[in-house]
C-alpha cells in the first residue's frame, strides 16, 4: 500500500460532499488488517473490525473495488478479490464468505454451497479501465472461467435459469419465499457472462468472448420471457414451477444492469424509482416495494432500508440507459441523507452506517438486531461518499486503455477533480467562471481524449496534450 496518502481532491460547491468524501479516505486505513492477528497492517485486506470474528466478504470485496480503483494506488482495489482467487478449489467453487483468520469458508444453513453474487467479472473490467494491465487479465481468466462452469454445473436447471439460495444476494431477512429461481443472481449471472465476453475482447480470444456472448443471450431472452410481469412493470423471482411470484424488491432492478430491458420495459422499471408508493421514497432506493404489506419505514434490514451498494448497482443500471440526470438526481438526495446521518440535526454524534431509513433522515433499525446496523461500513458506503461523487455528481467516466474521459456537466456548477493518477499520469479537470465566461481547465502529463457533454446540448471530443490548458465551453 502506499502510504503518502495524495488523494485526488474533488471540487463542488457544496462543502459539505467534499468534506465526507475527504472523510472517507482518512477513515479507510482503519480498516486494512492484517487478518491473521486483527492489527492495522497497510499489506493486509480490507476487513471490517468485528470483536466476534473477522469476515472476508466477497460482496464487499467487490463492490469496494469500486471506488478504491480512485485511490491514486494508496489502497489495493485487487486485494480482496485476489484472496478469494487464491483460495478458488479444485472443483472451481469460490466461496462467498471466509473467517479471515483461519481462512476457510463460513458455513450457512441458509447458503450450503457458500454461493454469492457471481459478479467478479463486472469488477475486473472495471479495474482494467482503470489500471490497463491486460497482463492481469490474462492471469485471472482461468480462476473466472472455473468459477463459472462450478455455478453452471452446481445451479443451472433445464430450463437455463439458475435456482440458487435467496441468501446469495446477502438480503437475509428479505421477506422472499419459496424462491427458487431468485432474479438478482440470474441478472447477475448475466452481467458477469457479459463482462465475461469483454475480457475475452480484450484478450483477443473470439472463441471465448463469444461463448460469453451466447451464455449471455440466451439468459436474457429467459429472463425477459420468465421473470418479467408486464402488469406490475417488473422483474419478479420465481418458486419451483416458475410462477412468478408478487413481492417487489430491490432485486428486480438488476436487470437494468444487465441491460436485459429493451426501451419500453426499461422506461416502466425505471418509473418504478419515481413512484413513491413503489421505490420512489424520500431517501432513495428501498430495499423492498413500499407498497408490499411487510415494508418497514425504519427499514427492518432488507424491509425497507437503503442500502448503499444496493444504490450503486440502481444508478450503474440508470447509467446503461443513458439516464444520467435520474442517477444524478438521485446520487445527490442519497449523498444528503447520508450526511444528514454523519452530523444529525439533533447534535448527536452521527457516522457512515451500513443501512438508511426509506422515508426520513437516520440509520435504519431493525429490532432482531440492536447492533445494526454497522457504524463506518466504508466498504459500502465508500461508493456513495467516493464512486457516485466522482462518476454521478461531478459526471466523469474515465478509461485508461482508451485513453479518455468522458464528462457529462448536467448544469454549469464549479466542480471537477484534481490530480487524479492515471496510472503513471496526474490529470486535473476542473470548471470555473472567469470574466471570460464559464471555462474548463486542464492539466496533464501525457495526451489523452477529452469527451465533454454539456447540458446534453454541446457534445465534442478533443486531444488534451500534456501540460496545463483551458477551453471556452461557449466557444465549443
Amino acid at each position: 500500500m502506499n502510504k503518502r496518502g495524495d488523494f485526488p481532491k474533488i471540487h463542488f460547491y457544496d462543502q459539505d460532499f467534499v468534506d465526507i468524501y475527504d472523510k472517507t479516505w482518512a477513515w479507510l486505513s482503519n480498516f486494512w488488517l492484517n487478518n491473521k492477528t486483527a492489527e492495522l497492517s497497510p499489506d493486509g485486506y480490507f476487513i471490517y473490525p468485528n470483536d466476534s470474528q473477522l469476515v472476508i466478504d466477497q460482496f464487499d470485496a467487490i463492490f469496494s473495488s469500486f471506488f478504491l480503483v480512485y485511490s491514486n494506488r494508496n489502497f489495493p482495489a485487487n486485494q480482496n478479490l485476489d484472496f478469494f482467487y487464491a483460495h478458488q478449489e479444485e472443483n472451481g467453487a469460490i466461496r462467498w464468505r471466509y473467517d479471515a483468520k483461519t481462512e476457510e469458508p463460513i458455513k450457512d444453513p441458509s447458503n450450503l454451497q457458500g454461493v454469492g453474487m457471481p459478479l467478479f467479472a463486472w469488477a475486473e473490467f472495471n479495474l482494467y479501465h482503470k489500471s490497463a494491465n491486460k497482463r492481469r487479465i490474462k492471469e485471472i481468466m482461468p480462476v473466472l472461467q472455473r468459477y463459472m462452469e462450478w455455478i453452471d454445473k452446481t445451479f443451472k436447471q433445464e430450463n437455463g435459469l439458475y435456482s440458487a439460495p435467496v441468501s446469495a444476494s446477502t438480503m437475509f431477512n428479505s421477506p422472499r419465499v419459496d424462491v427458487c429461481y431468485p432474479v438478482d443472481f440470474n441478472a447477475a449471472m448475466a452481467i458477469n457472462a457479459a463482462h465475461m465476453s469483454a475480457l475475452g475482447d480484450i484478450l483477443n480470444d473470439k472463441e471465448l468472448s463469444f461463448q460469453y456472448k451466447r451464455m449471455y443471450f440466451s439468459l436474457k431472452t429467459r429472463i425477459n420471457s420468465m421473470m418479467w410481469d408486464g402488469a406490475t412493470g417488473f422483474y419478479h423471482d420465481l418458486d419451483k414451477d416458475t410462477n412468478k411470484l408478487p413481492l417487489k424488491t430491490i432485486a428486480g432492478f438488476w436487470p437494468l444492469l444487465a441491460e436485459i430491458p429493451n426501451a419500453d420495459k426499461a422506461e416502466t422499471l425505471i418509473a418504478h424509482l419515481s413512484n413513491p408508493t413503489t421505490f420512489g421514497t424520500d431517501h432513495p432506493f428501498p430495499t423492498l416495494s413500499a407498497d408490499c404489506p411487510d415494508f418497514r419505514e425504519d427499514g427492518e434490514a432488507f424491509r425497507g432500508s437503503v442500502y448503499p451498494a444496493f444504490n450503486f448497482m440502481v444508478i450503474k443500471g440508470l447509467e446503461k440507459y443513458q439516464r444520467y440526470d435520474l442517477a444524478r438526481e438521485c446520487s445527490i438526495r442519497h449523498l444528503y441523507f447520508i450526511l444528514e446521518g454523519l452530523s444529525p440535526a439533533t447534535g448527536e454524534k452521527g457516522d457512515l452506517y451500513e443501512a438508511y431509513k426509506p422515508c426520513k433522515e437516520g440509520p435504519a433499525s431493525w429490532s432482531d438486531n440492536p447492533e445494526f446496523p454497522r457504524k463506518r461500513y466504508i466498504a459500502t458506503v465508500g461508493l456513495s461518499t467516493i464512486a457516485l461523487m466522482i462518476e454521478n455528481v461531478i459526471g466523469l467516466s474515465i478509461s485508461l486503455p482508451r485513453k479518455t474521459v468522458d464528462w457529462i456537466i448536467p448544469n454549469l456548477e464549479i466542480m471537477g477533480i484534481e490530480k487524479l493518477s492515471l496510472k503513471r499520469n496526474l490529470i486535473t479537470i476542473l470548471s470555473t467562471k472567469s470574466t471570460r465566461g464559464w471555462e474548463i481547465q486542464m492539466e496533464s502529463e501525457k495526451l489523452y481524449y477529452f469527451t465533454i457533454n454539456i447540458l446534453n446540448k454541446k457534445k465534442k471530443t478533443l486531444p488534451i496534450p500534456s501540460g496545463k490548458c483551458s477551453m471556452l465551453i461557449d466557444k465549443l
